[in-house]
Parts: C-alpha cells; structure tokens; sequence
C-alpha cells in the first residue's frame, strides 16, 4: 500500500476575520508550524497596518514568512510559492503539520494550482498588434482570439483590449495558447500533500464589517500615521511601491501627502479593508473543498474536530 501523503493545513479567510487568533490556538494543542500567506506581513517595519503578531504571540507561535524583506523590495507570487514549499517541506520532515495561515488569495491558489510561466511582454509585437486593432477594431481581434484560444475569449470580454492583446501576444510568441500553457502548469503543480482547507468567516457579514471598522481605528490609535511616516521619512520609498499599496498604508501616505484629512484618510482607510474583505469573499466562496468555520459553534472546536478526522488517516510520523 503506498504511503499516504502528509498533512497541510490552509487556514484562510478575510481580513479581520480572527485568522491568527484561531492559528495560535492550534499551535497550542496540536503538532502545528505556522506560515504565513500575507502579501504584506512579509514586510520589516510594517507591524501595525498588517495586524502582524505581537512579538509576544511570536514567541508562542513562530510564524514563518514574516519579515523577510525590506519595504523597498518586490515579493512575487512566484517566489511565495518557492517560499513556501521549502517551508512545508521542513516542517513535515520534522513530523509537524504545516498551518498556512492568511488572506492573499492569489497566494492560495498559486500554491495549489501552480504558476503559468507565461513569456515576458514584447514591446513591438504589442505596438503591432495595437496598429492592427485600430485598422479592424477589437471586436475583430475578439473573434481572432476566439479561433486561436477559445477558452480565453469565453473569460475575456470583447470589450478588454488590454486582457485581449496580452492572450494573442502569448499565442504569437509561444505558438501556444495561453489556456493551454496555464493549464499545464496546474497538471504539474499538484502538491505532494493532502489539503485541509478551513475558512474562518464570521456567519453574520455586519459583524464582519464592524469589526474592519473597530480594528482600523483601533492601528489609528497605536500609531499607524507614526509608523507610515517613519517609512516615509527613509527617503527610498514611493506610493506606487507594492508595500506602500497595502490596504491602510497607502491611505495614510495620501494623508501624511495633505491630499486627505485625517477623518477621510480613516473613512478610505476602512472602505478600502472592507472591499478587500469582500474580494476574498467572493474568491473563497469558489474555492472548493472548503469548511466554514463561523462563531456558533465554537470554530476551534469545529477545526480540532475535522483536523482529528483528518489525522486519524494520516501515516504516523517517522
């Protein structure tokens, strides 16, 4: 009988939802190693805005992938993956269960259905492609797209010339389509684990939504405007740098700028994580496989129950 797959644990869910609270908790009662799936926790000296564990809580929970890099540089989703199954693979070669723990949902799904390596833009196909668009009109090139890669052209609008030409450009460059490219990475990506994946989202929405407000106001007042303008003060960072476009901190750059008041630069602020809660709501809705654990019952309760389920069949540890 070939031995079974080891364990991973995908703990997602949205922004405020109490994901870390309920990954330390499991880290207190079961063989468990956290790491973390946050675009912007992976970043020094961004501790507040990112609700980045206290190094209190570190210390009971250390949690891998936080503070990696520094704000001026780039972290790709491609490296993310790399990042983490490294660090999957040492911890179940210790017998641990790795706990992926976040709400960068582009995170999530690179990690189980891989990344298309798709060629880099080329400038003067792009421009040759836009000449000839603006001879027979998008539509035309829709209905090209449509021949070359019909999956493509079902996902893409008429009406989207950017998302349009980047699929033919993929196609003249490749002489494949990109459907097929990104497809063959997903056959390649399967992960060598068995996936538990739990969501953490409270039933009611409006709960939700109070508490994005309360815990923004609540880094309001422990400083974020303090820690953006210890940032700023650098000199080497920009508001167009992807650690700047965080949700929090780029409202905050616009007020420390002058172009908010602070009572605006708080309303966006929580707008802004709002919207994001509600992306990744709409994301793991489709995600498959998933269990919901809401606040009635007791979600560390409901998570203990299905991790035993789960472990029950797993191999024992070496």
């Amino acid at each position: 009988m070939p031995e079974q797959r080891p364990l991973a644990i995908l703990l997602m869910g949205p922004t405020a939802s109490g994901k870390t609270d309920l990954a330390v908790e499991l880290v207190q009662r079961l063989p468990c190693e956290i790491v973390s799936v946050d675009s912007a926790m992976v970043y020094r000296g961004m501790d507040i805005g990112t609700a980045k564990p206290t190094p209190d809580v570190l210390a009971r929970a250390p949690h891998r992938l936080i503070d990696i890099l520094d704000p001026a540089e780039a972290y790709s989703t491609a490296r993310f993956r790399d990042d983490a199954l490294a660090a999957m693979a040492q911890i179940s070669a210790q017998g641990r269960i790795p706990l992926l723990v976040g709400g960068t949902m582009l995170y999530f799904k690179a990690l189980q259905q891989g990344l298309a390596r798709l060629p880099s833009a080329d400038p003067l196909l792009r421009q040759a492609l836009s000449d000839e668009a603006a001879f027979i009109g998008w539509s035309a090139m829709h209905a090209r797209l449509k021949r070359l890669d019909p999956p493509a052209a079902a996902r893409i609008h008429p009406n989207d010339p950017q998302r349009i030409q980047r699929a033919l450009e993929i196609h003249a460059l490749t002489g494949r389509s990109m459907s097929a490219l990104i497809a063959s990475a997903a056959e390649s990506a399967e992960l060598p684990y068995r996936l538990l994946k739990l969501v953490r989202a409270p039933a009611d929405r409006d709960v939700l939504r109070e508490r994005i407000a309360s815990r923004f106001r609540t880094m309001l007042e422990q400083g974020l405007v303090d820690e953006v303008a210890r940032l700023r003060a650098r000199g080497d960072l920009a508001a167009d740098l992807p650690s700047m476009r965080s949700v929090g901190y780029r409202q905050v750059w616009s007020y420390l700028d002058g172009a908010l008041d602070a009572e605006a630069m708080c309303l966006k602020g929580i707008v802004a994580s709002r919207q994001l809660a509600k992306r990744q709501l709409t994301w793991l809705r489709a995600e498959t496989a998933t269990h919901w654990l809401a606040d009635d019952p007791d979600p560390l309760d409901a998570a203990l129950r299905l991790i035993g389920i789960v472990r029950s069949t797993s191999p024992h540890p070496r």
